[in-house]
């Protein structure tokens, strides 16, 4: 009897290519042709539509069918099957309770290693994040690491590789020592994963980059949870991402008029709110972290700018010409 294992990288193979020689399926798993054939003939009971293909080197293929079959998972399979169902929560596409409930279902049919490692990784999804960043990679094993001391409620110690020289190291150029953190939620956003913890040395709240994180091991005692500032983790991380440190709004935040028409703007507004005032122009509220950030993001629409407030917008669009003249100048 084929062993799970075994079938998981044969099932593996055939989804990697059109067509499979029964020899080359041989020698991949290292098993006789009979094997092969015994292998095959047990996913075709599990319902996997195999064909077998004709000719010197004839084989196998792996075609679409007519009814799900059992599926079988790797470790790593897990992992991402469980980041990928709650993370469709956050989709807006009406899938959120058939998510929840395919997650229920897999969960269900689980061993219980693999159940328990599912559990373990828990995190909150966020729609909007700072800008089109680039995907870091972070390994499962980190990801499960932060989540199991979230839900044990316990002191996470981790080295961090900091963009910032004094955080990865001490006055006199020795590695930093481990991070003593409180973790409260694991975050992803805009393809990038944050632990957000209570930073105990520092004793403030911090966002850290998980891709930088490597956790050591054992962790710290147990804590007693502190509340997330406005008790909601999302409006909190969404906020710190717009550069507030309190609510999810834009510190700097100001109207204007741009000589375009509305239907030109608005793809590109973001989460600015545009206003049609005729043919060729429209009005455009909009929010960024810096005076000058916005004002330098507004010009992007290439055309003349009316500001309608406040006058640091003004100052703002002062300062950015006068940085510009003499850049021009050099």
């Amino acid at each position: 009897m084929a062993t799970t294992s075994r079938l998981l990288n044969l099932l593996s193979l055939l989804q990697t290519r059109r067509d499979w020689p029964g020899a080359l399926l041989s020698e991949r798993l290292d098993v006789s042709h009979r094997t092969v054939r015994r292998d095959i003939d047990r996913l075709r009971e599990m319902g996997y539509n195999i064909a077998a293909t004709m000719g010197p080197d004839g084989g196998y293929r792996l075609d679409a069918g007519s009814e799900l079959p059992p599926l079988l998972f790797d470790d790593d399979q897990v992992i991402a099957l469980a980041v990928a169902l709650q993370a469709a929560t956050m989709t807006g596409a009406g899938i959120e309770e058939g998510a929840v409930r395919a997650l229920t279902t897999v969960r269900q049919v689980m061993p219980s290693r693999l159940r328990h490692r599912l559990d373990a990784l828990t995190f909150t999804a966020i729609s909007a994040g700072p800008g089109d960043t680039a995907s870091d990679s972070v390994s499962p094993e980190v990801l499960v690491a932060m989540s199991t001391a979230i839900r044990a409620l316990e002191v996470l110690r981790f080295d961090y590789a900091s963009d910032r020289p004094a955080e990865s190291s001490t006055d006199n150029g020795e590695p930093a020592p481990p991070r003593r953190v409180e973790p409260h939620h694991l975050v992803t956003s805009n393809r990038r994963w944050y632990l957000v913890a209570w930073d105990l040395e520092r004793d403030e709240w911090r966002i850290f980059r998980a891709d930088r994180i490597a956790p050591r091991t054992p962790n710290g005692p147990h804590f007693t949870p502190r509340e997330i500032p406005g008790g909601d983790v999302t409006e909190y991380v969404s906020g710190r991402f717009k550069g507030s440190e309190q609510t999810n709004k834009w510190p700097c935040h100001g109207k204007v008029i741009l000589h375009r028409p509305a239907s030109y703007v608005l793809p590109f507004a973001g989460d600015g709110i545009v206003e049609d005032l005729g043919p060729d122009r429209c009005s455009l509220e909009a929010g960024s972290w810096s005076w000058v950030a916005l004002a330098a993001s507004l010009n992007r629409f290439d055309t003349d700018i009316d500001v309608v407030g406040p006058a640091e917008l003004t100052r703002a669009f002062a300062q950015l010409a006068a940085r510009n003249a003499a850049t021009a100048a050099n």
